[in-house]
């Protein structure tokens, strides 16, 4: 496997280039099971020898764990590093097991204060609002963020999971950099409105879950019986029962074309997902998460991976026919609001 440097993107209109890959860094310390902290430090040294650039959490990530794990490495390398993190789902003091939505304007402020102190950084260089309460104005929610960046504790912008017209109505207050949503051979939807709108306002897309959370690699085969009870993959529909068993038919033409290509399963998703740029004519960032050094340079080998018209054509069908919504509920996707 070669181990060269990724090419590089543009991170909004006028922002920094950046990895054409990123690192989504959640499952280092929360979400996905047990947890190996040396590895998971190898692996971010190692994506930035490898060009990663641009390092992905979130406040809601391990009720702040992760944003304190990744701190000494964003101070150590913090002139080579892009850090987004973000705020939106808030934890009920009375059930901490719940996140709530909250785009309000105290929260906001709270929010940023606690992540620039657990990142331990003068400035968060993208700032998402991680979900959108749709009970708050987006116009009032980024109106809020803008003051953060005019006050000099964000730099730049960023969406997750919204609509065209939510992002529309975002950019008319103040530029966003970025929208951050699902993307991948299963997840398909923002195709239809947000990435046309996207390229228009000259926003960069950063897909997360990539890999189908991993479903895409063939790691696991069924969430609730090859998973830890702790994973929280096992609560997704779509890779549980026989929406699972249906899904995991769904591979034969990835691994067709895997095969062709001496590659992996997922590095043909991840092929598939960077080709999508091509595609729509702007600018797509994914951050496929790990926590292994090897995966790393399994995921940023895929940027080199070029599918034909004909692969490409092989795997059109296949979102159409999965099984299974996103998250049990679907108040924490965009597509509904479309």
């Amino acid at each position: 496997m070669t181990h060269s440097t990724i090419p590089t993107a543009r991170l909004g209109e006028h922002g920094p280039e950046v990895g054409v890959q990123g690192l989504g860094c959640m499952g280092m310390s929360f979400a996905y099971g047990p947890t190996d902290a040396d590895a998971s430090r190898a692996a971010l040294e190692r994506a930035l020898e490898l060009g990663v650039t641009l390092y992905d959490t979130a406040d809601a990530y391990g009720a702040g764990e992760n944003e304190k794990f990744l701190s000494p490495f964003f101070r150590a390398h913090r002139d080579e590093v892009v850090i987004a993190t973000k705020f939106a789902l808030a934890i009920p003091p009375e059930d901490p097991s719940r996140r709530i939505i909250r785009n309000d304007a105290p929260y906001i402020r709270e929010a940023v204060e606690a992540s620039l102190r657990r990142l331990d950084v003068d400035v968060i260089d993208l700032y998402y609002m991680h979900r959108r309460d749709v009970n708050v104005p987006i116009e009032d929610t980024v109106g809020v963020m803008a003051e953060l960046v005019r006050e000099g504790k964000v730099k730049r912008l960023g969406l997750s999971e919204v609509t065209a017209a939510e992002l529309r109505a975002a950019q008319g207050v103040h530029p966003i950099a970025a929208v951050q949503s699902e993307w991948s051979l299963f997840s398909r939807d923002i195709e239809a409105q947000v990435v046309p709108a996207a390229r228009e306002l000259g926003v960069s897309l950063v897909p997360y879950s990539p890999l189908g959370r991993g479903f895409l690699t063939g790691s696991f085969a069924d969430a609730a019986t090859d998973l830890t009870a702790d994973d929280f993959r096992r609560q997704q529909p779509r890779y549980t029962g026989e929406n699972a068993a249906a899904n995991a038919a769904l591979l034969e033409p990835v691994r067709t074309v895997a095969e062709a290509h001496g590659a992996s399963l997922g590095q043909i998703a991840l092929a598939w997902v960077q080709q999508r740029s091509a595609v729509h004519g702007l600018p797509v960032i994914p951050i496929p998460g790990t926590s292994k050094p090897g995966r790393v340079e399994e995921n940023t080998a895929a940027t080199r991976i070029v599918l034909s018209d004909e692969e490409l054509d092989l795997l059109e069908p296949i979102s159409a026919k999965v099984a299974g919504d996103r998250y049990a509920d679907m108040r924490f996707a965009s597509a509904g609001r479309e």
